[in-house]
């Protein structure tokens, strides 16, 4: 039997698409064998805490939290530009607010809510909101039913929070792009700092290839995609992998390694994740 890896990712279209050639035997995967498990990425982030996988995603603010047992590997991962998450409110809402609202998070460990915290302690020298965590999907319909003043919308709601009569009050990745001329880092692949050096290698390298195959054959996994975004029109989904899965999924390279070298900055310099001495990268390039 070839070894085992316990393999996580989320039900989003750009992680179905990126991970159905390595999970459906249609690049070679070297003599390993993966069985997998898809969850909401804020479930991934806290399962990962318990080093419950050994390769998962994360959100990347969950990895400054644990990059002393896990490693980001340079595959795979969701950077970009106009990609950010969203602060959306009901119309007549200002962010100045936003000091005494209850804004709605999907998950505390999202690089949203990290993002969240830079952004109003930039803005109004102030980066302890009172939030609420729940599943991206609910953070919409709460807000027009008044449970929350605000939220931080990820995902197809870019697409969507229109339909829901709601305005966007600021786009965070459009802030980070300002501050920073780099690519924002958001979804992370990461694996088990405690696993072989030349395993890491071969499931980076495994990754690499399922992409490529993506790229190259960008129908082969629709039904799969369909699969788990049961609620998303072919449009939606289409725009959603052509925001979130680009050349940083392929490599992260120089530029990516600098864009997420300075999210972890900003954020220990603001008090936002731990310290850590642990290298950022899983494996040599």
């Amino acid at each position: 039997m070839p070894p085992s890896l316990s393999l996580a990712y989320s039900t989003c279209p750009n992680d179905t698409f990126i991970f159905h050639a390595m999970t459906h035997g249609l690049v070679d995967c070297c003599g390993l064998s993966y069985s997998t498990t898809l969850e909401d990425v804020e479930t991934l982030n806290l399962n990962a805490i318990e080093q419950r996988y050994d390769i998962t995603k994360l959100s990347f603010a969950a990895l400054g939290f644990l990059q002393n047992s896990y490693g980001l590997l340079r595959t795979g991962a969701a950077l970009g530009r106009g990609c950010g998450p969203l602060i959306v409110a009901r119309s007549g809402a200002t962010i100045n607010q936003m000091r005494s609202a209850l804004i709605a998070i999907p998950g505390e460990h999202t690089t949203a809510n990290l993002l969240l915290g830079l952004f109003l302690k930039d803005q109004l020298n102030f980066k302890t909101p009172l939030v609420t965590a729940m599943t991206f999907d609910q953070i919409m319909p709460a807000i027009c039913e008044r449970q929350v003043d605000f939220g931080v919308i990820i995902h197809e709601g870019r697409f969507t929070y229109q339909n829901y009569d709601l305005v966007s009050i600021a786009d965070l990745g459009q802030w980070w792009e300002q501050k920073t001329a780099l690519p924002i880092p958001l979804g992370a692949i990461a694996i088990r700092r405690d696993l072989p050096e030349h395993v890491k290698k071969t499931v980076e390298n495994t990754i690499g290839a399922s992409v490529r195959f993506a790229f190259n054959h960008k129908d082969a996994a629709g039904d799969y995609i369909k699969q788990y975004a049961a609620e998303m029109s072919e449009t939606v989904i289409e725009q959603h992998i052509e925001l979130y899965v680009n050349s940083f999924s392929s490599d992260l390279g120089e530029e990516g390694s600098r864009a997420v070298n300075r999210l972890f900055k900003m954020a220990r310099q603001a008090d936002l994740l731990p310290d850590s001495n642990a290298p950022l990268w899983a494996c040599k390039a």
